[in-house]
């Protein structure tokens, strides 16, 4: 197995011993409301919030669409000379 398949399946399985330790209920106060809620559901839905916000960041950038073609958004990386003669001249 790779690492990172061991990281997270040890991550997985102390989230699950932390979940299960923390079943009790809590006062949980929104704005002028209090609900009692139990701690069960307050840590899920942080963690799914935090997976889906970190499967958006971690996603790969989108191909994006000009002009009829297809570029990648650095297309700029293909160019092999990007300076001008001025920067050339400050380089030497």
């Amino acid at each position: 197995m790779r690492i990172k398949t061991i990281v997270i399946i040890l991550i997985t399985i102390l989230f699950t011993v932390v979940l299960m330790q923390n079943t009790g209920s809590i006062n949980f106060q929104f704005l002028w409301a209090t609900f009692t809620i139990s701690k069960l559901i307050v840590f899920a839905l942080i963690a799914l919030i935090a997976f889906v916000l970190g499967v958006m960041v971690g996603r790969p950038k989108r191909v994006k669409l000009l002009g009829g073609d297809l570029t990648d958004a650095n297309s700029d990386k293909t160019k092999s000379n990007t300076l001008s003669d001025e920067d050339k001249d400050y380089i030497n």
